[in-house]
């Protein structure tokens, strides 16, 4: 007989120590969070930066992420209230 798997119930919220809650203060900051400077906090490559914030926080998480285009900074996204 094989054992079958049940499937996981995903409770949409965030462990307070991972990285996806690192990302998620970061985010919620006023000024918001450049890719640069998520790249440069959690060492990821900057399209891992874009996968994170379109799967995990807009796709799961139903997070409302805003961003624009900034002289200085380049791409920053903010979560949205």
């Amino acid at each position: 007989m094989i054992a079958s798997r049940s499937p996981v119930a995903r409770s949409g919220r965030t462990r307070a120590d991972s990285k996806q809650a690192r990302l998620i203060s970061m985010l919620k900051l006023p000024e918001g969070a450049s890719v640069a400077e998520i790249v440069a906090a959690f060492g990821w490559q900057p399209h891992t930066v874009r996968g994170a914030i379109a799967g995990a926080l807009k796709k799961k998480l139903g997070l409302n992420v805003t961003s624009e285009k900034e002289d200085q900074r380049g791409r920053v996204y903010r979560i949205a209230d």
